[in-house]
C-alpha cells in the first residue's frame, strides 16, 4: 500500500509541453527532469531523441498521455548535418570510426543528384544501434556485445528532402519523413550513394505532427518559470487536443456524446466521410478521438 501511495503522489497536471531537449541527455532523462519540476503525477514523451540529438520533444502530462501514441505515428522533420568520408559503428559522431574514404572530389551538384533518389517511399535497413528487438532483446544491446543479427528492410517515406548548406566535407539537410525513419541510416545510405560513406554529425528535430519549434520551451525557461510558482509553470502547457489539431473536428450533440462515451458508434450530420477525427461535446469540451467507419458513423477510439 505504501508503494502505491508513493506512486500516486504529485500534481494532477494536464496538457502538453513542447520541450527543446538539450544535447547530451537521453529523452527519458529529460522527461524525468521536467516531470520533477512540474511535480507531475503522470507524464510521458512521444518518441525518443538520441543524446546526440536536440530539439522538439513533446512531453504529455496526465490524460494527454492517452493520445501520445498518435504523435509517435506522426510525421517528423529534422535538420541534420552529415559528414562525408567517414563511417562509424553507430552512424553518428558518437560511434567508433569504421572506415575513412576520400571525398575531396564530391561536389554540391553530386549531393543534389544523390538526394533525388531518396524522395518518396524508400527501403531502409534498421541499424543495429536501434531500440528494435530481436528475440526480446534490444538491438543496441546486442550491438554493444559485438553481435550483428539479420534485419529486414522496412518501407518509409521521405516526404521532403532539401539541401540547406554545403561546407564540405559536411552538408546540412532539411528532412520531413514518416514514422520509423532512421536519419542515421539515411545519412549512411546517401554516403554510400556518393561512394565515400558518411555519418550524422549533428541532428535537430524541428517538427512532430502539428507541433514545430515555434512553441518550444528550453530548460532554462522552465527553471526560471518554476521560480514563479506552479500556476506560472502550467501556463507553458498546450491543451491536449493540440496533439491532433490537424485532424477534422466533430461536434457532438448531448445524445451522441452520451452513446459514444458508452462505446457506441454514432451518426453525426456533416461529419467527414473517412479518417480520424477529434471529438467535442458542449462545443469546447475535448472528449477524445474517433474514426469514421465504412457506414459513415463515428466510432470512439480513445476517450479522455
Amino acid at each position: 500500500m505504501g508503494r502505491r501511495r508513493q506512486k500516486q503522489r504529485g500534481r494532477d497536471v494536464q496538457g502538453i509541453l513542447l520541450l527543446d531537449k538539450p544535447l547530451g541527455i537521453s529523452s527519458n532523462a529529460a522527461l524525468q527532469q521536467v516531470k520533477n519540476i512540474f511535480r507531475a503525477r503522470k507524464a510521458g514523451h512521444t518518441g525518443s531523441l538520441d543524446p546526440l540529438a536536440d530539439g522538439l520533444l513533446p512531453i504529455c502530462f496526465g490524460a494527454a498521455t492517452k493520445i501520445s501514441a498518435y504523435l509517435l505515428d506522426a510525421n517528423k522533420r529534422y535538420q541534420v548535418k552529415i559528414k562525408l568520408g567517414v563511417t562509424t559503428t553507430t552512424a553518428d559522431a558518437e560511434g567508433d570510426i569504421v572506415e575513412t574514404r576520400p571525398c575531396s572530389d564530391i561536389t554540391e551538384q553530386d549531393i543534389r543528384t544523390a538526394l533525388n533518389g531518396f524522395e518518396g517511399e524508400i527501403q531502409q535497413l534498421p541499424p543495429m544501434y536501434s531500440a528494435l528487438k530481436h528475440n526480446g532483446e534490444r538491438l543496441y544491446k546486442l550491438a554493444r556485445k559485438g553481435i550483428e543479427v539479420e534485419r529486414k528492410p522496412r518501407t518509409v517515406t521521405i516526404h521532403e528532402i532539401s539541401l540547406l548548406s554545403v561546407d564540405l566535407p559536411e552538408f546540412e539537410l532539411d528532412v520531413k519523413c514518416s514514422k520509423g525513419t532512421y536519419i542515421r541510416t539515411l545519412a549512411e545510405d546517401i554516403g554510400e550513394q556518393l561512394g565515400c560513406g558518411a555519418h550524422v554529425s549533428a541532428l535537430r528535430r524541428t517538427e512532430v505532427g502539428p507541433f514545430s519549434v515555434n512553441g518550444m520551451v528550453d530548460a532554462a525557461t522552465i527553471e526560471s518559470t518554476a521560480e514563479q510558482g506552479m500556476d506560472a509553470l502550467d501556463q507553458l502547457l498546450l491543451p491536449m487536443d493540440s496533439a491532433v489539431a490537424d485532424w477534422p473536428e466533430v461536434q457532438l450533440s448531448a445524445d451522441a456524446a452520451f452513446y459514444l462515451r458508452q462505446g457506441q458508434p454514432v451518426l453525426v450530420p456533416k461529419a467527414p466521410t473517412d479518417g480520424w477525427v477529434r471529438l467535442y461535446a458542449d462545443k469546447t469540451q475535448f472528449i477524445g478521438v474517433g474514426q469514421i467507419q465504412d457506414d459513415g458513423k463515428v466510432a470512439p477510439k480513445r476517450l479522455m
